[in-house]
């Protein structure tokens, strides 16, 4: 097995989508803006209007709005031109991260055996099932990840690749795919396929369009399950929208339930939608881990405190965080779609919740339905 460890430090891992009124400026007074139009007006025809009072960053279809920077004495002006709904903060993205010491590596996570993953291997190996990880990227080059990259975007700059140059993104790719290959680690559905959306810069920063558009290019390319580990401490009408769509297209998506614990209703966004499956941590001992949020939004829990997993150039660490928690249900549920491919997103959330393992003396608002069990949900019976 491959010794490269960052073995100084482990990381705790949630992207926070920090709502902040200023964006990244060309200018003192310039904003960065989401402008949603009427469904009458189309990107096309979007442009010269908004060109009068700024310029053009991106266009997001999946919620027909376009990106854009605004000089602060013009954004009054353009919520006045027709056809124009609102205008929206585009929300900062950031990480929040803390150090502690670390054990010695394990050929097997500890996750991925927790979680079973590894009993169905005989049966399904997650083959033919795209997830999307909207992250930081993914490192392009590590050799437990080469073989199974299929793709990527960069919604940041869309003249380079979905290389990751944080590490994050890396560290999420392995818990969900990582080659049974001999060496590092093994992922839970070593077989799916991975597609790389880099949303967070080499800082861990980025923008709530740049989230959007990775959720519009799931859809537009049929990615079957999308995992985020982000949070976003406010609600976003925008957001919520391409989030509905998505699900109503067929699109699963997972989220961290957020490093905000132990208070009570800190379950934060894209978690708190409905339409995604919030994850929250459990540590070895089947306890959830002091830092994971709490709230009813909680659907299952899942594996988050000291995992080893893939890391930035062809290295392995180990970081916690419910980032590390949402992978491990992505894996299962990708094992899942293997034998049943045909299954709508309410119908995977079902199935998550019947078969997971419930803590005993732990309150639904921490643990949702339980620990997930990948055997347990593999051999439940499910019709598309």
């Amino acid at each position: 097995m491959r010794k490269q460890i960052i073995s100084v430090v482990t990381v705790v891992f949630c992207v926070i989508l920090l709502v902040t009124s200023a964006g990244a400026s060309e200018s003192r007074d310039c904003e960065r803006k989401i402008i949603i139009f009427d469904s009458k007006i189309q990107a096309k025809k979007q442009d010269p209007i908004v060109a009068k009072y700024g310029r053009v960053v991106k266009h997001l279809d999946i919620i027909n709005a376009t990106v854009a920077m605004l000089p602060a004495k013009a954004r009054e002006r353009l919520a006045k031109e027709p056809g124009i709904l609102r205008i929206e903060d585009d929300l900062d993205v950031s990480t929040c991260e803390s150090q502690i010491d670390v054990n010695p590596e394990q050929a097997l996570p500890w996750g991925i055996d927790r979680v079973d993953a590894d009993l169905v291997w005989t049966v399904s190996t997650g083959y033919g099932v795209k997830i999307a990880v909207i992250d930081s990227g993914i490192d392009l080059d590590h050799p437990d990840l080469a073989a199974n990259i299929k793709g990527g975007f960069n919604t940041i700059n869309h003249k380079k690749t979905a290389d990751d140059d944080y590490g994050h993104g890396t560290h999420v790719a392995g818990i969900i795919s990582a080659s049974n290959n001999s060496i590092g680690v093994v992922g839970s559905a070593y077989n799916a396929e991975l597609y790389a959306i880099k949303t967070l810069d080499s800082m861990g920063h980025g923008k709530i369009s740049n989230v959007i558009e990775a959720i519009q290019w799931c859809v537009e390319n049929h990615m079957h399950i999308a995992n985020m580990s982000i949070e976003v401490r406010s609600y976003s009408k925008s957001f919520h929208e391409a989030i509905k769509k998505a699900s109503i297209s067929g699109l699963i998506m997972v989220a961290a339930a957020g490093n905000n614990g132990p208070g009570l209703n800190t379950i934060n966004y894209p978690a708190k939608f409905d339409e995604v499956v919030s994850v929250a941590a459990t540590d070895e001992n089947d306890m959830i881990a002091s830092f994971s949020s709490r709230g009813p939004e909680v659907d299952v829990a899942a594996p988050g405190v000291s995992i080893y997993s893939t890391y930035l150039n062809s290295a392995y660490a180990y970081l916690h965080g419910t980032s590390m928690a949402a992978p491990h249900v992505s894996g299962a549920i990708a094992l899942k779609l293997q034998q049943n491919p045909g299954l709508t997103p309410q119908q995977v959330v079902s199935a998550l919740k019947q078969t997971s393992n419930r803590i005993p003396n732990v309150a639904s608002d921490e643990q949702g339905a339980g620990i997930i069990d990948a055997f347990k949900l593999i051999s439940t019976t499910q019709n598309p």
